[in-house]
């Protein structure tokens, strides 16, 4: 197998474990002269069923600075609106929430889930990477993350090493991002099992003088660690496997989620607001101020004639209680002279955090402050399933190839065990569903 080969299918091997860290931009396959830019552009249409839409381009640029020395810069802009449910329940009578600039009042019909219709945000992201051998056999990658949104600020800065050792059949990788995250939460930071208030200018006290907002904002640092071995088996194949550690520190929280305080015996949300009756009783969520995930992956390529088969399985545990297991697969079918199709399967699946829980029983809640207590009831802490499937054509040219890619994203799990009353007419925990077009082109 020429040397060349080696160093391309291995670094495309590299690039899936270094986005852990966001640094995969720098390890793809240089493929221009010296003094030129790479620039390609893509365009992801995201849209949940009667939720969250997002519209995403990005434009990427390489530049191979030397036979081996390359600098990457991409920017991605994210347009998101619509819905996000707010973790409280539905129930058989209508609700009023107010949004969490306090500017309106959102009425949930009776049977419908609660949803945050003030979702609405814009995220500019400007990603950039250096490629430079520093040594026989070693390369060095640097990159930099600054991503930019109405309530959340995020910086990033990465380093990764790739070692060819065993005639450049075997790599060794390691890498470590180092990120400071500055959450600025509408109208402040809710305090810990706060109640939720209507707009006014008591809006951050309950009816008993408890502070539920402090109006300060708040950080997290995050640190991520990556080892990992790329075997070249064969002249077809090879096989990647890599650990991960991720560990974050500092506001974790999301201050935009509820949970819904219900009646004992009849499972109905409490409406205990004097001034407004059709105000539930729900309080601010609280999760743990640190979390470490441990990740396990291994990916199989194999060239079958002209086709590639790209498999992959992935293993995550943290110390909330969650673990994880993803079985992705794909599969790339050329004819022609450059079309391919290639079908993708991808399976997720997930434990709930130990502190997750879709309601409280009244007299069960934490204290107002309780900060160590821990609780949620984001769907997405919980215990579900998600299914992928989509399929991508396109066209691999020499100089301007292009792809459309579509997807449809299912989410779905059982209804809480622990439902009763009225709660059990309701749907706690309703399907997600969504639609995916990926659009990309190189010029």
């Amino acid at each position: 197998m020429k040397s060349n080969t080696k160093k391309n299918i291995r670094l495309s091997l590299a690039a899936a474990s270094c986005a852990l860290i966001g640094a995969n931009a720098a390890m793809a396959e240089n493929k221009h002269d010296v003094g030129e830019w790479d620039v390609s552009a893509a365009l992801l249409f995201y849209s949940e069923t009667d939720r969250v839409t997002a519209t995403e381009p990005v434009i990427s640029a390489k530049k191979q600075i030397d036979t081996d020395e390359t600098l990457s810069l991409k920017l991605t802009v994210d347009t998101l609106t619509g819905a996000s449910a707010s973790g409280a329940v539905p129930t058989n009578q209508p609700q009023t929430f107010t949004s969490p600039s306090g500017g309106t009042a959102v009425v949930t019909p009776a049977g419908e889930t609660p949803l945050d219709e003030s979702f609405k945000d814009t995220r500019v992201a400007v990603n950039a990477a250096w490629e430079k051998p520093i040594a026989k056999d070693l390369t060095m990658v640097l990159g930099g993350n600054f991503s930019s949104e109405y309530d959340y600020t995020s910086f990033a800065v990465s380093s990764t090493f790739a070692k060819d050792i065993n005639n450049g059949n075997t790599t060794l990788t390691a890498g470590i991002s180092l990120g400071m995250d500055l959450v600025e939460p509408v109208n402040g930071k809710p305090v810990a099992f706060g109640t939720l208030q209507i707009q006014g200018d008591d809006d951050d006290e309950d009816d008993d003088g408890n502070k539920v907002k402090n109006g300060s904002d708040d950080t997290k640092s995050l640190f991520d660690l990556v080892v990992g071995v790329t075997q070249i088996i064969d002249q077809n194949s090879l096989f990647q496997l890599s650990y991960s550690l991720s560990s974050s520190s500092g506001y974790l929280t999301d201050p935009y989620k509820f949970i819904s305080v219900v009646d004992p015996v009849t499972g109905v949300p409490l409406f205990e607001n004097n001034a407004e009756p059709n105000l539930p009783t729900v309080v601010y969520e609280n999760r743990p101020d640190s979390r470490l995930k441990h990740s396990f992956y291994g990916q199989y390529k194999r060239l079958i004639g002209n086709n590639v088969l790209d498999t992959s399985y992935r293993f995550m545990v943290d110390d909330w209680g969650i673990s994880s297991n993803t079985v992705d697969l794909r599969y790339r079918w050329k004819f022609g002279e450059t079309s391919y199709l290639e079908p993708h399967v991808r399976v997720y699946q997930q434990t709930a955090a130990d502190f997750y829980t879709p309601f409280f029983i009244a007299g069960d809640q934490p204290t107002v402050g309780d900060t160590s207590s821990d609780a949620s009831a984001d769907y997405r802490l919980g215990e579900f399933m998600a299914y992928t499937v989509g399929m991508e054509y396109g066209q691999d040219n020499p100089q301007n190839s292009w792809s459309v890619a579509l997807e449809y994203y299912l989410q779905t799990g059982d209804e809480p065990a622990q439902a009763f009353g009225e709660l059990k007419n309701q749907e706690l925990y309703p399907d997600v569903d969504a639609l995916m077009l990926r659009i990309g082109y190189d010029f």
